[in-house]
């Protein structure tokens, strides 16, 4: 499968958000996807404020967060992720 940037899809796989004030953190189940996932929203939109990846303690889990401003609401930023077929996003506490 490729996607529409024309290189090698990832499978789907789940990312948790979590609204924090004027920033969404977002949880990948690993480091993996959450670099293909940063590469991706680079490439939707001008994507230069994310804070570095967090990796989890005793998981493959990692998170990283999205300052939300006027260019880049919540719902627009839900849309984006919404529109990557290889994410299935989950609300979660993390």
């Amino acid at each position: 499968m490729t996607s529409k940037f024309g290189e090698k899809s990832m499978n789907v796989f789940p990312i948790w958000l979590r609204p924090l004030g004027d920033l969404y953190r977002v949880r990948v189940d690993t480091v993996e996807h959450a670099k293909w996932l940063l590469d991706q929203l680079s490439r939707s939109f001008v994507f230069k404020t994310a804070a570095p990846l967090v990796e989890a303690a005793e998981t493959s889990a990692c998170s990283f967060e999205v300052p939300l401003n006027p260019p880049m609401s919540r719902a627009k930023l839900e849309r984006l992720l919404g529109a990557i077929p290889e994410v299935e996003m989950m609300m979660g506490p993390e």
